[in-house]
This record gives C-alpha cells, structure tokens and sequence, in this order.
C-alpha cells in the first residue's frame, strides 16, 4: 500500500483582499494554508469603522478604504471559481443611481449615469447632439480597453522581459493607447473643458493625474458607465468577509494580531522555508505568499540573511524599489451626522476649478494642494444600515501627496499609533489650528499647497484640510456639513503607513505608469537579488529595464516558493485588481508544485448548447462589404478575359 502524499503547506502574511482570495484558492486546491494579520480584523484598507450613536440611537458604519464596487465580473468569477457565488455567501450588492454628481465651481453639476437616456441630456447640455454621438464613440474605445486588458493583462502573468513579447499581447498594444495620457485620448471625443474634466477623473483610483496617466485606464470610466457602481450591503468589507468564511470552509487557519518579523530563508537565501513571528515563533511550509505591501516586505522582511544587521539594512533591490514612483496618500474623513443630507447622492466627486494644477501638486509637488479635488461618499444613501434612522454616514476622500521625507521604515517603532489617529474631533482646538484657517492661507507663496511630511503637526494640517473641504461643499451645494458633525475620524498618510505599513504612505502602492506595470511591476515571484545591478541604476525607467535584461541571463534569478500578491505586484491596485493578481499567484504556486487548477477543469468541462454557440457570419449586412462584392463582380469578367489572352498571346 502507498504512503498518502504529505498535504502541502503554505503561509500568507497579511490578510487584505490579495491574500484572502489567494488563501481561499489554494485551500480549495488541497493546501493547508494559515494567514497571518498583524491588525485584529481582516481587509487591510477594505476594512470597517463604526460610531455608536449617543442615546442608542442606532450605530454609524464607515467603509475605511474602497467604498464602491467596479469591474464586478472579476468578484463574481472568483466566488464562482472557488465553487460559491457571492448570492450563496450571503453578500447583496445594490446598484447605485445615479453613478455620481458632479459639482463644478461655477455652481453648475453633471449626473454620470449607466443610463443612456440621462446620459444623452447631460452630454447633450454642453456639447450637442454631434457630443452625444463622440460620447458613444469614447465607450466603444473604453470598452475595448477594458475587454482586452481584462483578457491579455489582468489575467495573464508577466514574469520576464519575454512576456511582452507574446503575439497575443502586442498585436493589442496600440490599440490600448499605452503611449498617450486619458487626458489626450479623452480631448478626442470631448469638445468642452468640463466634460474632459468629468471623463477623466477616474485616473485618481490608480493613484495618478489624468495628465500622465495611460490612455488605457479609461477602462475604468467604461465599466462604471456599462456595468455601473455597485456597494455591498453591510460595508465593503462583507466582500472580504465572505473570501474569509470561504477558506476557512476549506481549512485556512486565521492568526489574527499575529504580525510577522521575518520571513526565513534557506542557508543559500535561494528558497523561502517559513516566517519568524514577532514573539519569536518559528512557522514552517513549503509556500510563503507576501500580501502585507511590497516596500515593506522587501525592506522589512528580506534583508540580506548573512548581515549582522538583517533588521535594519535593506537589499538593495528594495532601496531600488522605495524610489520607484509611488501613487498618492490621503486625508480621509469620516462624519457620523445629526441629520440626513439630501443634496448629496452616494458618490459625489467636487472637481478643483484649477484642475491641472491640483493633480500636478500631488503627483509630481507631492503636496496638499490649495484647492483639491475630492470624493464624498454617502453609503447610507444606498445602504440604510450604515447610519442611524434619519441620519447619514459620510466619508471624504481628499488625495494629498505622499510623505516625502522620511526613510522607507524607520526601525524605532516607539511612537504609538494613537498618536497617528484622530477621532471625535478636538482637532479644531489649540492655538496652532485656526478654525476659519485653509490649506491657501497657510501655504507658502512659493508652492501651490503644503508639504506633507511626517514631522508635520499632522492635527493641524488635518484642521486645514477640513475647513477647505467643508467651505468648498457649503459653497457648491449650498449645505454647511459643519454642525451637523457629532462625530469625525481621520486618516492621513502617517495612519496608512503605520497602521498597514504602507511606504510612503501611499494608499496604491506603487504608481501605475507604463514602466511601473506588466512585467515592469515587480513580479509575482519574489526576486532574488542582483548584486550586479541593484541599487546602481537608480528606481527610473533605464534602471528597470536593465533589472529585466540582467534578470534573463540569471540562472536563478527569483525566490523558490515566495510569492508576492497585493498592490504593488502584478497586476496592480484596486481590489478587483488584487482579486486577479490572487487568481493568477495561486496558478502559480499549483503550476511550480505540479498541482492540478481546479477552477481550470471545471471551465473545461462545462459544455456549451448548441444554441449558445457563436458563428460570426460570413457576410455582415454592412455597405461597405455588398459595394466590394459588387465590384468584384463586375471585375471578374475582365479578370477572365485578360486571363484568356494572357494564355493565347503569340509564342
């Protein structure tokens, strides 16, 4: 009789969406799997805050990070490929209408909506009929960004230079409009200022100015204005929640306030053998998946194991990483309110009237501009759960620089979170914070905003951005939010980077430039280091590809079974992004232990009917098709005729 093979083991450090899905498929695979979290709850940015009502008026439910749902067939194909649905997991997701209102500085607002007929009357209002028809022409473009991107990039993995260089990839490049900005491609179809303004926006959910970034992330516009914007009832966070029961059906263990020192190399620091907990334990496998953010695990958690000085000195390929161009931090707000807010819907987005010069000072100042452009979120518009009766949950979302000035992580660890964190709101109080004060007044005339820094008086950069955030919406919309507030939260870029270990503070990752993605992004496969190379060309475009070319003649030029997951790694940020990035990572890890994908043999076996099968027809009812076949016809008999002649010219 044979032995029964040994059960695969694997960890995953850090419980955001990337290492929950990932966690979930290689159970449902046949890995023992145990995910370790330093927090006390799961979701990393995906996670909840709550206010109790005074009184036992009820409670306030606030979304901490992502607050609406996009590209929802990449949440629903990962539910369905682990056997559920997320219907089954008890997750409702509700349709949000309009998508957004949009208030301009003028005093003048545009509804986005999946609806074509709003759509027409709103596009219509600025540009004409000729604006509608262009309006219809950005969507067929957009939607083709989106399906081939879908299909050739979120899906596929880029392990090396050569991966670029499948068929299947290039004969789309240009066609996705890498080499041109949004900003460019969206001046094609939108006559006005203000409606490239409104199609453009969107560039902020990849953590870059419009201005810069690629013409191929109007995807995102596409697929809120065809599939529209979705919010789980309950929070965001269900979502995760759901992934978490999921594995833990299939036996993923979860250690939560676990946080991870090390992750432990064999003696050669060729292959990953476990982690080393803080308290010292020592958790073995034959799999380690990294979801805590990229920096940091190469900064923090791969230092050279030979050193004397492991904790404190970084590889150079993480030195080569931390200058990488980073997306923006933020200054979010969360409000409990007194009373419900009708002028303001769901999602609501109040554009900078210096538009250009807002993004320039966050993406390449690094400040908190003078006039930002921000989101307001309203989840108790369509989630009546997340506030008290005839009351309203609001956060603000407000993109600020990330730090600038500090190491990636310092390794005195001696100033408390507390101290990063702000709540219910004394923070208009003390002789620095002015109440009537903004970000304009206190900026110096020799920039267009502040710099964010982490030796700031954070309390008090907090206070400027709140009254320039609340007279801006009292002045657009007429509403002063300010009595209403009962209670407030905060986060700015010193909360992200020590409560998730976030470098820089950034909220993205690393940003999502042409040669910040593909198989310019840092691999899913952990990379082994380049003495050769790291460190010497600088974190730019040059020292990429040369980290790619130096990599192709290696022998082993990756980490044996270490995997990278999350934001920074392929395929990038934003959770369904991560969702992909899962899927694709624990492909991986199955294809190297020579395991079968399941999800893989249950699409092979399902069988198309006959009547659903797709026949392109050979002759499409278009006039340009019957005019070539007309003139081909009328061709044919010379075609013959000179044929003839051809053949009976004299010898």
């Amino acid at each position: 009789m044979s032995k029964k093979a040994r059960q695969k083991t694997a960890i995953v450090i850090g419980a955001g969406v990337g290492g929950t899905s990932t966690a979930a498929r290689l159970a449902h695979a046949g890995f023992k799997v145990t995910v370790l979290e330093k927090n006390s709850f799961t979701g990393g940015r995906c996670s909840l805050l709550y206010h109790d009502a005074p009184d036992n008026g009820g409670q306030y439910r606030f979304d901490q990070g992502p607050s609406l749902l996009l590209l929802p067939r990449l949440f629903h194909q990962t539910f369905e490929e682990l056997g559920t649905s997320l219907k089954n997991e008890g997750v409702e997701l509700r349709k949000c209408e309009p998508n957004y209102r949009m208030w301009f500085g003028d005093g003048e607002s545009f509804e986005l909506s999946t609806d074509l007929a709003t759509m027409k009357k709103e596009v219509e209002k600025w540009e004409g009929r000729e604006g509608y028809e262009r309006y219809l022409s950005f969507l067929q473009e957009s939607g083709r960004h989106y399906e081939l991107s879908v299909e050739h990039v979120l899906l596929k993995n880029f392990t090396s230079l050569g991966s670029m260089l499948r068929w299947s990839f290039l004969r789309h490049l240009l066609v996705l409009h890498p080499f041109e900005s949004i900003w460019t491609r969206a001046g094609k179809y939108f006559w006005t200022e203000r409606l490239r303004r409104v199609f453009t926006f969107g560039s902020m959910y990849m953590g870059m100015s419009p201005f810069d970034a690629p013409g191929t992330y109007s995807l995102l516009q596409y697929t809120e204005l065809a599939e529209g914007i979705w919010y789980p009832v309950g929070g965001f966070h269900r979502v995760v929640q759901a992934l978490v029961d999921v594995g833990k059906r299939l036996g993923v263990e979860y250690r939560l306030n676990t946080a991870v020192e090390r992750i432990l190399l064999s003696e050669d620091g060729s292959r990953a053998v476990g982690v080393k907990l803080e308290g010292g334990e020592t958790v073995r496998a034959d799999v380690v998946v990294n979801n805590s953010d990229l920096v940091y695990a190469y900064t923090n958690l791969l230092a050279p194991p030979s050193s004397p000085q492991q904790e404190t000195t970084p590889m150079p390929y993480a030195e080569s990483l931390s200058r990488r161009p980073a997306s923006c931090s933020s200054i979010s707000f969360y409000w409990a309110l007194s009373r419900k807010v009708p002028e303001l819907e769901a999602h609501n987005i109040f554009l900078a009237d210096e538009y250009k010069e807002s993004f320039d000072s966050i993406f390449k100042k690094h400040l908190i501009p003078d006039e930002p452009s921000f989101y307001v979120n309203v989840p108790s518009r369509v989630d009546e759960s997340a506030a008290p009766e005839g009351k309203d949950t609001v956060v603000v979302l407000v993109p600020v620089g990330h730090l600038v000035d500090t190491p990636p992580f310092p390794s005195d660890k001696s100033e408390p979170l507390s101290a990063l964190s702000h709540a219910n709101g004394d923070i208009n109080t003390g002789p620095s914070r002015q109440a009537n004060s903004d970000i304009k007044s206190t900026s110096p005339a020799s920039q267009s905003g502040l710099q964010p820094t982490s030796h700031q008086d954070w309390p008090s950069m907090i206070a400027l951005a709140r009254q320039t955030i609340l007279s801006t919406i009292a002045a657009r919309t007429g509403v002063d939010l300010a009595p209403m507030i009962i209670h407030e939260e905060t986060n700015d870029p010193m909360t992200w980077k020590q409560k998730f270990n976030l470098d820089k503070g950034a909220i993205l990752g690393l940003s999502h430039s042409f040669f910040n993605v593909l198989c310019f992004r840092p691999s899913t496969r952990a990379r082994r280091g380049n003495p050769l190379l790291d460190g010497r060309l600088g974190g730019g475009a040059f020292g990429r590809v040369a980290e790619l070319i130096g990599d192709l003649g290696r022998k082993q030029g990756t980490i044996e079974g270490l995997y990278m997951v999350g934001a920074s790694a392929h395929p990038g940020t934003g959770v369904p992004i991560c969702l992909a990035g899962g899927r694709l990572v624990a492909e991986q890890i199955l294809e190297d232990s020579r395991m079968d994908i399941p999800w893989r043999q249950e699409k092979e076996r399902r069988r198309v009917s006959k009547l659903d099968q797709v026949e392109e027809p050979i002759w499409q009812d278009s006039w340009e098709q019957w005019f070539l076949l007309a003139v081909g016809l009328m061709a044919m008999p010379w075609l013959v005729l000179l044929y003839l002649l051809y053949l009976n010219k004299p010898a």
